[in-house]
């Protein structure tokens, strides 16, 4: 056998991350011997092979964005569960209670989370022997006896690598088991909404999955007929949602968000597992794998290759550059060659290194092709730049004020305030991505060929105009059966009108040196037709 110690230092991580890959551990102590389960690895809507087994972890979309109505703060929402299903009774949605929920902050641009926010879940039952349902009355507060299935969690802040519990055995909101059942589904969210110390708040529970998107792209890009777009695949489900409002004092290096603007977020899940030990002894360490990793947007699913898209969700990202197989995709991608098969775009000439400054080291002018200052770690001044290394993270410059009114398409329409400059809710990721990977963020013009994207503009309910900003969770089934009509309009029905009509953030005074980050605004922004969106 060859010496793994020969192999590329790349090929030697890879290795390890598949090596923790549906593992069974078997091991014997002294009087104890312990079976460890096998571990699933995916994110983001299903994208990796093993998540189908794990929806608990998997971990939908991550968004982070300059609060719109309080813009000394950054919002960060990350979602678990695809496809919620509305009457997805009888047992409905809950966090995983052996899982550990993580949003992670990377100030310093090494790829190792600065600041790192961990949720833990608890559940219970009132009566658990003498009742089969959720809930067994109408639900009108967290409190509510008729609430029989509940879940709290504790919060943990961790930074400089100490930890601190700022919140312990707080309730998450249920799922919303309908209408008859929780029909104020906006006072369960307002109760299960707790601030923070030093200023902040969060949210756990249910929510109206806010990615919208024609999945059909899947199906060999809509089988080259591009008529057939136009259907949001997500319309009506629901999703787990996690989100928190912070300071950027807090999330910034050295507490200065004027000085160092940028910071790297990305959201992980990870599992409990087991550790063998003497049983002679007292003390049992668990041991926290990670399953589920998320930065940007689609990543894992139309950059990764099918062979590492499990070992990818292991690892942090300070190891994606040594991960070769990984570092060519982005490179030379996939999916322009698809595109250039089926509709006959020319894909765009590789080495992309347009690509390597949106996914791995951020937009800055000395960072690659595309001429600008926005959201590069080496913006920050006090960043040690030795220590700076391409990692997959979604980068968000924070001294970026809100935009009036915001572009769907964000950077690739002159809204510097959206994607890939963090993510909104709003924000247009599958048109953004397939422009982006026919070239557009380089060349600053839209391929007229993929110009209206997947015909999926907006989120079929509006979102909301204060935190946590998701709109409420869906009651009517999705799956209605042949022949029904109306569904567009029947999953914009009246338990979503707590959501604004539209979103309309204010404009924050410009902090110190965002004026520097508009040059290059030029080099964005797109002369586009004007459509109906």
């Amino acid at each position: 056998m060859k010496d793994s110690q020969s192999k590329p230092r790349s090929q030697r991580v890879l290795d390890r991350s598949l090596l923790v890959l549906g593992t069974t551990t078997l091991a014997a102590g002294l009087g104890a011997m312990i079976l460890a389960p096998g571990l699933s690895a995916a994110s983001s809507h299903r994208e990796a092979p093993l998540i189908a087994g794990d929806p608990r972890a998997d971990n939908t979309d991550v968004y982070a964005f300059t609060s719109p109505d309080k813009s000394d703060t950054v919002t960060m929402v990350a979602n678990w569960i695809p496809m919620e299903e509305p009457n997805g009774g009888p047992n409905f949605y809950a966090f995983g209670d052996d899982l550990r929920y993580n949003i992670k902050i990377d100030n310093t641009g090494d790829g190792v989370a600065d600041v790192t926010y961990s949720w833990r879940f608890r559940s219970s039952y009132r009566d658990d022997a003498n009742q089969l349902l959720y809930n067994t009355g109408q639900v009108t507060s967290l409190n509510d006896p008729d609430l029989n299935f509940r879940q709290v969690y504790d919060l943990v802040v961790t930074t400089g690598g100490k930890s601190r519990t700022v919140l312990r055995g707080v309730p998450a909101a249920p799922s919303r088991t309908g209408q008859a059942s929780m029909p104020d589904y906006a006072a369960l969210r307002k109760q299960a909404t707790f601030g923070l110390p030093g200023g902040g708040k969060t949210y756990a529970g249910q929510a109206e999955d806010p990615f919208f998107a024609d999945l059909r792209v899947f199906d060999l890009l809509y089988g080259g007929d591009l008529s057939e777009r136009g259907q949001d695949t997500l319309a009506g489900y629901n999703v787990n949602t996690i989100a928190i409002q912070v300071p950027k004092k807090q999330l910034a290096l050295r507490g200065s968000s004027s000085r160092n603007p940028v910071i790297g977020v990305w959201s992980t899940t990870e599992r409990a597992g087991v550790t063998v030990n003497d049983s002679r002894d007292a003390k049992v360490n668990k041991q926290w794998k990670q399953v589920s990793r998320l930065g940007n947007p689609l990543v894992n699913e139309v950059v990764v290759p099918l062979k590492f898209k499990d070992a990818f969700n292991t690892l942090n990202p300070s190891q994606d550059r040594t991960v070769q197989p990984v570092v060519d995709k982005v490179y030379d991608p996939i999916l322009p060659k698809l595109i250039q098969q089926v509709y006959g775009v020319p894909a765009p000439k590789t080495p992309r290194n347009d690509l390597a400054e949106i996914y791995l080291t951020g937009i800055c002018k000395v960072c690659g092709p595309i001429k600008a200052d926005l959201n590069a770690h080496r913006l920050n001044k006090d960043a040690a730049l030795r220590k700076i290394v391409p990692a997959e993270e979604l980068r968000l410059n924070m001294a970026v004020p809100p935009t009036a009114k915001p572009q769907r398409l964000g950077v690739l329409a002159g809204d510097l305030a959206g994607f890939p400059n963090g993510r909104r809710l709003a924000d247009d990721v599958i048109d953004i991505s397939l422009q982006a990977v026919e070239g557009a963020a380089q060349t600053g013009v839209l391929v007229p060929a993929l110009a209206d994207g997947d015909k999926v503009d907006t989120n079929e309910v509006p979102f909301g105009t204060s935190f946590p900003y998701v709109a409420l969770p869906h009651t009517k089934n999705v799956n209605r059966g042949p022949g029904a009509t109306g569904r567009s309009a029947e999953q914009a029905a009246t338990e979503n009108t707590a959501a604004s009509t539209a979103v309309q953030p204010t404009r924050a005074a410009a902090l110190a040196g965002a004026g520097a980050l508009l040059l290059g605004v030029g080099g964005f922004r797109l002369r586009r037709r004007r459509k109906e969106s």
